[in-house]
């Protein structure tokens, strides 16, 4: 059971002792979590006001583009999962995921000398999508005006916050890059020609006035929902999108070390509406686990749960060497087929799945590591092996292997590093109130090393495309109106017709491998939602990654040293390639739970890297 109870089957997990390193929250009125302190503060002030779930979540959320911008911003993109209070039931996912530029054809990107999709700069950007999505969410599920959604975020802009030592960090490390090639950005983020420091107050006054230009666009408006709409209407087609247009056309440089110009056009932004889908469901040990649909990495996950489902209890303990073995193999196996056959198109999403599809996958897991790419067989489908490239240098810069690996610098999505080395992450909300409104979200792209900054916005483009392949016939080329297969994927657990918690972690690729030991942890092994978040943990980079420059290392397995130098070395006898992150270094989940028979509400968020908080009561 779900919220530490632990399953009746099978072997006790190894479980830490009383530690955490903070509280699992307990109240009755609501809870908020994220993966910055300012962001659950705004969320849980709204809350405290009166706010629905909804309502505080994007609140939260654009406090994230102004107090995280190495990490998301307007100019990027969102997926989250919620459920309402009347319809506790039936998860439902809020599309925040733009599509590719009718421009952005796999043939002129080759005729640009390209043979990837650039990390940075506009030919890498999708039609940004995050803000249509929280104001679509704002619309239909949230009570409040939109000027008071976005008055936190607006003070944060106008009279500025504490700077994070990460953004400083992030700055340092393209400021080269800034100031020869990117002016309006070195201008932005180095006003005066220097990086700030960690806690010094810092200012974005250009997008403080493109969130009151926003509000000012439906402030005449008959209604609540036709002031949303007006502002959505003015980001789509107003001075947002003109500005957004204007910006790709000059050429600028690359991650492929060349100059090129954007292809985002007028058409595409004025043609985009976020949405909302039915969720992907799987169920495992008496709990439904819902994700977005297969245009996102999110169905990885079940399928690895569906893999591990066949197991018994002592195969899935993630602390043990037996477990820990067992997840990385079956999560191999789940990102094979992630690069074999997702993307925004006809995915056999339940052959995948089904049960005799995972026991024929469970049954080539065996007690060594394996080395391979092995995605599965569908019948009538012919599975796409990626190229397997374990380093990569532009063709630009061939023979300049110094230059390759400066101008990549802060490109592609601020993860975590083969080596383990922390580069910085995504962002995550979750929220859930006292009626049972819950939403888990994950905005991201649009950061600050994206590509040039808007000036007159105060935010750049994404570079979601980086995720496309430019060869044909893979399930995720690059193609006008398609969506790029984002790695965004929160998680919404339900037990007996009712949302029970909401999840999720930043990470590009590692995003549901860390979500993975959290719900076995709490699901199967009685943790509690902080001692959960808490536990080390560890992810493959036996894949190919999803963003820039798409490298892989065979039988890679990255973990936290407080695993333990018994398990560690268990998993290299076995044939993984173990990187020690350290201890404190690897998972940055946050969640909230309900449990819907006493009404108790439950909050947990990552300490690592002291930034991530919880708050409720």
């Amino acid at each position: 059971m779900f919220g530490g109870r632990p399953s009746a089957v099978g072997v006790p997990f190894t479980r830490p002792e009383a530690f955490t390193t903070r509280p699992t929250l307990q109240g009755t009125f609501g809870m908020s979590a994220s993966t910055h302190w300012l962001a659950t503060a705004a969320a849980q002030s709204v809350l405290e006001r009166g706010g629905n779930a909804f309502d505080a979540a994007v609140a939260g959320a654009f406090v994230l583009h102004v107090v995280e911008p190495h990490l998301n911003g307007p100019g990027g993109d969102m997926t989250g999962i919620f459920v309402t209070a009347d319809r506790p039931e039936q998860p439902i996912v809020l599309m925040g995921q733009g599509p590719a530029p009718a421009g952005a054809t796999a043939e002129h990107y080759l005729a640009e000398g390209l043979d990837l999709v650039p990390g940075s700069g506009a030919l890498a950007a999708a039609v940004p999508a995050a803000v249509d999505a929280w104001l679509l969410l704002l619309r239909d599920h949230g009570t409040w005006e939109l000027d008071a959604v976005l008055d936190f975020a607006i003070g944060y802009a106008r009279d500025g916050h504490p700077m994070l030592g990460r953004v400083g960090t992030t700055i340092a490390a393209v400021s080269a890059l800034f100031q020869a090639h990117w002016p309006t950005s070195a201008e932005l983020w180095m006003p005066g020609g220097r990086i700030p420091v960690e806690g010094e107050l810092v200012w974005n006054p250009a997008y403080a006035r493109t969130l009151e230009r926003l509000v000012q666009a439906g402030v005449k408006a008959s209604t609540r929902e036709a002031g949303i709409d007006a502002a959505r209407r003015e980001w789509r087609e107003g001075f947002v999108a003109r500005a957004m247009v204007d910006s790709v056309q000059s050429p600028h440089r690359h991650s492929s070390g060349t100059d090129h110009r954007g292809v985002l056009a007028l058409d595409d932004l004025a043609g985009f509406e976020a949405g909302y889908e039915a969720a992907a469901t799987v169920e495992f040990r008496g709990h439904t686990i819902a994700k977005t649909g297969p245009w996102g990495q999110g169905p990885a996950l079940l399928q690895t749960l569906a893999i591990l489902s066949g197991f018994e209890d002592r195969f899935l303990d993630p602390s043990t060497e037996l477990g820990a073995h067992t997840i990385l193999e079956a999560q191999k196996l789940a990102l094979a087929d992630r690069e074999a056959y997702y993307g925004d198109t006809d995915v056999p999403l339940d052959d995948l799945l089904s049960e005799d599809y995972c026991a024929g996958r469970r049954a080539l897991i065996t007690e060594r590591a394996s080395h391979d790419f092995r995605p599965g067989t569908v019948p009538g489908r012919e599975p796409y092996r990626p190229p397997l490239r374990t380093d990569y240098t532009p063709p630009a810069l061939a023979g300049d292997a110094s230059a390759a690996s400066a101008v990549g610098l802060g490109v592609g999505e601020p993860t975590v590093a083969p080596s383990g080395e922390t580069r910085g992450d995504t962002c995550h909300i979750d929220v859930v109130d006292r009626w049972g409104n819950m939403v888990s979200a994950t905005p991201s792209g649009g950061w600050l090393q994206s590509s040039p900054a808007i000036p007159e916005l105060g935010f750049c483009l994404g570079t979601r495309l980086q995720m496309t392949w430019l060869e044909p016939g893979t399930p995720s080329t690059l193609t006008p109106g398609k969506r790029p297969r984002t790695t965004l994927t929160p998680t919404l657990v339900l037990r007996d017709g009712y949302a029970v918690a909401a999840l999720g972690s930043p990470g590009g690729d590692q995003q549901d491998q860390w979500q993975l030991p959290y719900l076995l942890r709490t699901i199967v092994g009685g943790y509690s939602p902080q001692q959960a978040i808490d536990a080390p943990t560890f992810h493959t980079t036996s894949m190919p990654g999803s963003f820039w420059p798409r490298t892989w290392e065979p039988g890679g397995a990255v973990v936290e040293d407080r695993l333990g130098a018994d398990v560690i070395e268990g998993l290299e006898r076995r044939g993984h390639v173990v990187t020690r992150a350290g201890d404190w270094a690897l998972g940055r989940l946050s969640a909230v739970v309900r449990d819907p028979e006493t009404g108790i509400l439950q909050a947990a968020a990552n300490p690592r890297g002291a930034q991530g908080y919880a708050a409720g009561r």
